[in-house]
């Protein structure tokens, strides 16, 4: 096989192992992300993300992760919602998780597929006496996968930053192999944006501080996520009964009319939107066991806790006073703080005339 005979064969396989879409570039694709990851890390905008401004060389430039590599096969999966992820939000005493967090760990599933498309990627080359190695990454490598993405053609980063594609909308996830192949390369997609304003918008914190730039140090996923402190007082009433991400800005383009099914039945919501009142209950144990093979097990029970007890403190719930009571005392600090100050919100309810 020539080289577009095997980029086809690659395609093929990759659909058919389940992957949405398939897309190559070189390398030296993303000549100005480096730039732009320098100004976003100088602007400080990365908060507690200190690993952003580690290896800024290899993340600014895929030619210095891994010089060898020739073809970087950029691929997209699917995890669109069943039902619309913002109706929860009304829901006061229930928490909102994320959709990409309300199945299975997609760096497991993602990476799985991953090394058996790359397994395969690698006898093929071999039958055609073309000797290929590969790397695979997914989200957890010095790898800037959305100007990648773009430069791939799978789709555009958007007004707020994520990566939206006309055939599948906002609703996926992003997987590379790098290999020594040198394949025929795609076209860069172009933005689509036009003058929508959807996602800047109805950001609950105001994170986007101009189109096409973020500021995580507001943005309530990295709130919930990545941030190990307190959260400015300011911020939490605005968080709403987000605990685990927040999908406002994916949720509202209007590209998602275009979204397909997913086909990974590991993404199918098992999370759902539990009570409040139950969460805040969970220790380290319960917590562990509650979300055993999910992303929120990553932020440990602390974290956790923390952001349900923000929650509570904004839902209004006079009922949830002695949850929040009950955690005034915990060990950590951080929780003890989030209960002392949902206490002082609901209290005020509480000792209000019309309370």
């Amino acid at each position: 096989m020539n080289g577009a005979e095997f980029k086809a064969a690659i395609t093929s396989r990759a659909l058919a192992e389940g992957f949405s879409a398939v897309g190559y570039c070189a390398p030296g694709a993303i000549p100005e992300a480096a730039g732009r990851l320098a100004s976003f890390v100088a602007a400080g905008r990365q908060g507690d993300m200190g690993w952003m401004a580690e290896r800024m060389g290899w993340r600014g430039d895929p030619s210095a992760l891994w010089p060898e590599a020739r073809t970087i096969i950029m691929l997209a999966e699917v995890y669109t919602p069943e039902g619309d992820p913002l109706a929860v939000l009304g829901e006061r005493d229930r928490a909102a998780v994320s959709v990409y967090a309300q199945g299975r760990d997609y760096h497991d599933l993602v990476k799985k597929r991953l090394k058996r498309l790359g397994r395969w990627l690698i006898e093929e080359a071999e039958k055609g006496s073309l000797p290929a190695e590969i790397k695979v990454f997914v989200d957890t490598a010095p790898v800037m996968e959305k100007p990648l993405g773009q430069a791939a053609g799978l789709g555009w980063q958007g007004r707020h930053t994520n990566l939206v594609s006309r055939e599948l909308g906002s609703w996926f996830f992003l997987g590379a192999i790098f290999s020594t192949l040198d394949l025929p390369k795609d076209e860069a997609e172009r933005d689509h944006c036009g003058s929508c304003r959807a996602c800047l918008d109805i950001c609950p914190t105001g994170a986007f501080p101009a189109p096409y730039q973020l500021d995580a140090r507001r943005c309530i996923s990295y709130l919930t996520i990545e941030h190990k402190g307190p959260v400015a007082k300011d911020l939490r009433a605005l968080m709403g009964n987000r605990i685990y991400g927040c999908d406002d800005c994916l949720a509202v383009c209007p590209w998602n009319k275009f979204a397909v099914a997913a086909r990974e039945t590991g993404y199918a919501a098992r999370v759902g939107a539990p009570e409040l009142a139950e969460l805040a209950t969970l220790d380290d144990a319960g917590f562990r066991a509650r979300f055993s093979g999910s992303p929120v097990k990553r932020i440990g029970r602390d974290r956790f806790v923390r952001n349900v007890l923000y929650a509570i403190g904004n839902s209004g719930l006079e009922r949830l006073l002695p949850v929040a009571a009950g955690l005034v005392g915990d060990p950590d600090p951080v929780v003890a703080d989030a209960a002392r100050w949902a206490v002082g919100r609901l209290s005020v309810i509480t000792n209000s005339p019309e309370g």
